[in-house]
């Protein structure tokens, strides 16, 4: 077993209260309890390094959307002992939860006094409906970003990132972005690298930084094109991003002439077919600086961007930071 040293001096477990309501997301609130559940399991002191809490207005079984309930304590159980981290998971419930005023004013009075505090998903409408995001950046499900910046004026909505960490308050995108944030809360506590192993425990893809798009661009091709007219040439090209992808090789693995083929692909998928290949290369370019050693020149080449100085003019246009840059702010420590 790997021994990790956490970035504190007291040895108490920090306690993580998730504050749940009738009709929330069940992963919204599982999902990060399961990320320090895991950190708990892989440090294996006799001392954990979490205690986890779930916790509702009345206490008691509180049933998701899922219709599986939740065994809870109640806010004031909650609040009998210190809070480090508080996080309100999200849901089509929570717009039913903003007008439990005991709930708010519970938030409002607990929240200042924890060392952080946020929420997954639509729980951004709880901790808005607070006040205390005001004048704050937040992040919440791409779906909810017009109608929380109509409700909160004050607040100033981030649609595209995984997650937002402003000062002591952690907001994250929809359902599997709370994974995303808590990995980063626990890599804040100990290590990047017990983070990346509850990463590969969960089989979780991959750990995503704040700051990303909540759309990997094969994602974003596959919802514009909602009938799947291009849904085995995307499969390929991200599996051959290295190879000659001009667009007389694209239509002819579509089976189209390179003329109708760009037609009918712009018109489907909103964007040529360079403009998604590029997305692709930059996407895939951005996962080796982010976890691995390999240097610039070999990225670009694995990518398909064939030297790195086409790589860090793509990156500039679409990030507006330069490879070592994207390194220096995402990458490994």
């Amino acid at each position: 077993m790997t021994s990790f040293t956490a970035k504190r001096s007291k040895r108490l477990p920090r306690r993580v209260v998730i504050v749940i309501f009738p009709g929330v997301t069940l992963l919204d609130g599982t999902g990060p309890a399961q990320v320090f559940q895991s950190a708990i399991e892989a440090v294996n002191e006799i001392t954990p390094p979490y205690e986890i809490v779930m916790a509702s207005t009345q206490g008691g079984m509180v049933t998701s959307d899922t219709g599986i309930s939740i065994g809870t304590i109640s806010l004031r159980e909650a609040a009998a002992i210190h809070i480090d981290t508080l996080l309100v998971a999200g849901g089509d419930g929570v717009f039913e939860a903003v007008g439990d005023d005991t709930l708010i004013t519970w938030l409002k009075d607990q929240a200042p006094r924890t060392r952080r505090f946020g929420s997954t998903c639509t729980g951004t409408f709880l901790i808005a409906a607070t006040g205390l995001l005001s004048g704050r950046r937040a992040a919440t499900h791409w779906k909810r970003c017009e109608e929380l910046q109509k409700r909160h004026p004050e607040v100033t909505v981030e649609c595209d990132s995984i997650f937002i960490r402003d000062g002591p308050i952690w907001s994250s995108a929809g359902v599997t972005a709370g994974i995303d944030m808590a990995l980063a809360m626990v890599e804040e506590d100990y290590s990047r690298r017990l983070a990346l192993q509850i990463a590969r425990t969960l089989v979780v893809y991959l750990k995503r930084p704040g700051g990303q798009s909540q759309f990997s661009s094969t994602l974003a091709a596959q919802t514009i094109d909602g009938h799947g007219t291009f849904s085995a040439l995307h499969a390929w090209l991200s599996e051959n991003l290295k190879g000659d992808l001009r667009v007389e090789r694209l239509a002819d693995y579509a089976g189209m002439s390179p003329r109708s083929f760009a037609r009918i692909y712009a018109r489907t998928v909103g964007v040529t077919p360079a403009k998604t290949v590029e997305s692709m290369r930059i996407e895939a370019a951005k996962r080796y600086l982010e976890d691995g050693d390999k240097t610039v020149t070999s990225i670009a080449a694995r990518c398909g961007f064939g030297d790195d100085e086409r790589m860090r003019r793509a990156f500039l246009r679409h990030t507006g930071i330069a490879p070592l840059q994207y390194r220096r702010r995402f990458g490994a420590c």
